[in-house]
């Protein structure tokens, strides 16, 4: 309970207490002027009735104040959880945003691995030619000194003539 509540409480029952060991006192009629007449009634009970007016004024008035205090919260709960989902809506679009994103960037970089991969398969292409051209040359060229070479033999063999 708060501090106030209980002082409000023990006031009240403090009140309370002092009317019932008095209630003889509260009771006795006496001679109240009122402005334009005089009347004779208990001041006492007056004074109790006005202090139960002003109480139950009070009590009206702490209502109302909880009551616009209960919808200005909810009014504001509304407008948070309006405010949470455009957050949420917002942070679902920037995950669809990035997604998309990423995509195209995963789209984009395998385009340029096939491109980088077909350039690599061309130049091996190349070199297989230039390599296979080279042999070819190396081969014609150790033909072309065999048979050069196996004339010089026969021209020699045959300078020596058949018997030495």
């Amino acid at each position: 309970m708060k501090i106030r509540t209980l002082a409000l409480i023990v006031l009240i029952l403090l009140v309370a207490g002092f009317v019932a060991l008095n209630m003889e006192a509260v009771l006795a009629p006496t001679t109240l002027n009122l402005a334009v007449t005089e009347v004779q009634a208990p001041v006492g009970l007056v004074l109790l009735g006005l202090l139960a007016l002003v109480l139950v004024v009070f009590l009206a008035a702490l209502m109302y104040q909880q009551t616009l205090h209960l919808m200005e919260v909810r009014r504001i709960t509304r407008e948070m959880s309006e405010q949470r989902t455009l957050a949420d809506k917002a942070e679902a679009s920037r995950f669809t945003e990035l997604q998309l994103f990423l995509q195209a960037e995963m789209a984009a970089t395998a385009a340029r691995e096939l491109d980088l991969s077909e350039k690599l398969h061309q130049k091996v292409d190349r070199l297989q030619l230039a390599m296979t051209e080279l042999v070819e040359q190396s081969g014609n060229g150790l033909a072309a000194s065999l048979g050069e070479m196996e004339d010089r033999l026969e021209r020699q063999l045959q300078g020596r003539g058949p018997g030495g």
